[in-house]
């Protein structure tokens, strides 16, 4: 039977599934060279580091490692005291444990938005951020990013400043080597933020997954590192620098919203896995973190180079795209007439595989542009495979315009 026989509920009914996960069987399929995922190189996963961080965990707590637990203080004296590194006045009472970044974002949109009420976010955007508002049946208002500062916070304050009956509830911005821009929010437009933020009392949500694997320039303190009126809510995350599977990450929040953080994840899964948060912090505790993330981001780094060396001699002169300062991603954008949603088939017949950028336009449009990632493919195959999606590019270019009569 392939019919439900029972109705659903209008917000599930509206929810769209993310493209990236449709698309991610093309990133690990081996005959395809992907740059349609987002995740670390297989090669680079810190594997008998971690193995000997859980056993240990395992060989010296014992059973109890496998009970519902609370959260693992350790761990948050850990993050609290790496946001106090970045400038962050942070304490453990500020942290609390989650199932990584997307469920951060989750527990923020239904803490502060209603069915029908607005939240400010980029007009390209990761697909996640659009999920978590559309879960809680809310609307989105949008504005620009710039490729080489970040979100236009001129327009974020138009918004923020609205009347009462039409000011949004939150606001939620990716920080760093945005997902899929690439383009990180200058220093000034974060104080600004900050600012705006405390000023209109409209809460800030900080999407920073990335931030670790930085390549080139100097770190950028968070958003929240200005913030000295409680209106920024970090989220951060182990998936990127560590490993995706670990499914941990942290929200940084005033202490006295601490406790309903805490109501709203036990409606969604009670709490994250204690033996995860044991073996994290084994990791972090032995000192692995530092010398994998010299070697990861040495590794992208070369990646990345590959690839903006590849974009320059394969597409210059037909395209534009980001150069980012670290990240997973390079934001590419094609003469119009190039779409490269209807695209994607006969870039897959060309074993070549690339994240449309409609999928990550909220108003729509944006048919001219793509997300590539260079983390999961070595620089040889790096080359080859833009080799492959620029001829494709070209010969669509050469196909002559056929006009609607």
């Amino acid at each position: 039977m392939t019919d439900i026989p029972y109705s659903l509920s209008r917000i599930s009914s509206g929810l769209k599934r993310s493209v990236m996960r449709d698309l991610l069987k093309f990133a690990v399929s081996p005959d395809i060279i992907s740059f349609a995922g987002g995740l670390p190189a297989n090669e680079c996963m810190p594997l008998e580091e971690f193995r000997e961080c859980v056993d240990a965990v395992l060989s010296r707590d014992g059973a109890r490692v496998l009970q519902y637990s609370p959260p693992f203080d350790p761990l948050r004296e850990w993050i609290a005291a790496t946001m106090r590194s970045r400038g962050v006045e942070c304490t453990a009472e500020n942290v609390f444990i989650t199932n990584g970044c997307q469920q951060g974002l989750t527990i923020m949109a239904r803490l502060l938005l209603d069915p029908g009420d607005a939240a400010v976010v980029e007009e390209i955007t990761f697909t996640g951020v659009r999920q978590v508002i559309d879960g809680q049946g809310g609307r989105m208002l949008t504005v620009s990013t710039d490729l080489e500062t970040g979100v236009d916070v001129d327009a974020l304050e138009a918004l923020l400043s609205s009347p009462l009956a039409r000011k949004p509830r939150a606001a939620i911005l990716i920080t760093d080597f945005h997902n899929p821009l690439g383009v990180s929010i200058s220093v000034e437009k974060r104080e600004r933020i900050a600012e705006l933020a405390a000023m209109h009392r409209v809460p800030v949500i900080e999407d920073d997954p990335y931030s670790a694997l930085r390549y080139s320039g100097e770190a950028i303190p968070p958003i929240k590192a200005f913030d000295s009126a409680g209106a920024v809510i970090y989220v951060g995350s182990f998936s990127k620098m560590l490993a995706p599977a670990a499914r941990l990450g942290w929200i940084v929040a005033p202490a006295a919203l601490i406790p309903r953080i805490t109501v709203v994840r036990e409606s969604i899964d009670l709490e994250s896995s204690g033996l995860m948060q044991r073996a994290v912090f084994e990791f972090l505790s032995r000192g692995h973190l530092e010398p994998h993330l010299a070697r990861l981001n040495a590794v992208n780094r070369e990646r990345q180079a590959a690839m903006l060396d590849a974009l320059e001699r394969r597409f210059g002169g037909i395209a534009r795209w980001s150069v980012p300062q670290g990240g997973l991603f390079v934001w590419v954008t094609l003469p119009e007439g190039v779409d490269t949603g209807t695209m994607f088939e006969a870039a897959i017949a060309r074993r070549v595989a690339y994240i449309p950028g409609a999928a990550f336009a909220v108003n729509g449009g944006h048919t001219n542009t793509m997300r590539l990632n260079y983390s999961s493919a070595a620089p040889g195959a790096i080359g080859e495979g833009i080799e492959r999606l620029a001829a494709l590019v070209r010969q669509r270019l050469a196909e002559p315009v056929i006009s609607e009569q």
